[in-house]
């Protein structure tokens, strides 16, 4: 059986709410758990600032070296605003395994 995932992977969103200070740091552990498609930073009043397309299933390590300027950015960022909304979008695909 042949593995189609545009149907049988699951998007969902989640949003969080971090203090400037912990922008950089939920943003590195986000990408390091590999099943986030997409980020989009917001202000508190919900205007979008920045929104991060990620591959999925990339390497944690690397993902995060190719993101050091994108994470640069969100540390200038968390200088200006005390507070932000992180909308996490991630995929569910099932176990490939099983499929043997």
């Amino acid at each position: 059986m042949t593995h189609d995932p545009k149907k049988s992977d699951r998007n969902w969103s989640e949003e969080l709410t971090v203090t400037g200070q912990e922008l950089v740091e939920r943003i590195k552990k986000l990408v390091a758990e590999g099943n986030v498609r997409r980020l989009i930073i917001r202000k508190p009043d919900g205007d979008s600032l920045l929104e991060i397309p990620l591959t999925a299933g990339v390497v944690a390590g690397g993902a995060v070296t190719i993101m050091a300027p994108v994470l640069a950015a969100l540390g200038a960022l968390a200088a200006l605003l005390t507070e932000f909304r992180i909308e996490v979008i991630r995929t569910d695909q099932p176990d490939r395994e099983d499929d043997d």
